[in-house]
């Protein structure tokens, strides 16, 4: 059971959780902001548009049961299409969110990829460098030709 416990601690330590962590909150976060902007600005839009709420649309299938007071004994059984609707938008605000959020850290790596191997390029391994003694020859070669 120690073990357990050990191997749960050092999973929890891990950067990549604490990362996982901060994108599930940040996400739901982002989840009730797009929830918002369909339910408050675009479905009523839509709306004014087709003339109704598209949120509330739905088809009977079999209507309510009421008494002679209007009570109502048995609830409608419906098909609520706008709210599936609804759903549609939301995920699709989400996943194209996602697509250019993916689109710009993928183009960022590949820069930095680039910039890394133009630096690795520039930069010669440390055994292609000339060493301090070969370096001092030089200068004492170059010194010597400049007196002669």
């Amino acid at each position: 059971m120690r073990k357990f416990f050990r191997d749960f601690r050092t999973f929890i330590q891990r950067g990549n959780v604490l990362d996982l962590a901060t994108g599930i909150i940040i996400g739901g976060a982002f989840n009730t902001i797009v929830k918002s902007l369909v339910n408050d600005i675009l479905m009523p839009i839509i709306g004014l548009i087709g003339g109704k709420n598209i949120s509330e649309a739905s088809l009977v299938l079999v209507p309510a049961v009421t008494n002679e007071a209007g009570e109502v004994l048995e609830n409608a059984v419906t098909l609520n299409y706008g709210l599936f609707f609804q759903a549609i938008i939301d995920f699709l605000i989400v996943a194209f969110t996602i697509f250019i959020i993916i689109k710009a850290a993928t183009s960022f790596q590949r820069r930095m990829e680039a910039l890394r191997r133009k630096k690795e390029k520039e930069t010669p391994p440390e055994d292609l460098k000339p060493t301090t003694e070969e370096l001092l020859t030089e200068i004492r070669d170059l010194l010597k030709k400049e007196t002669a």
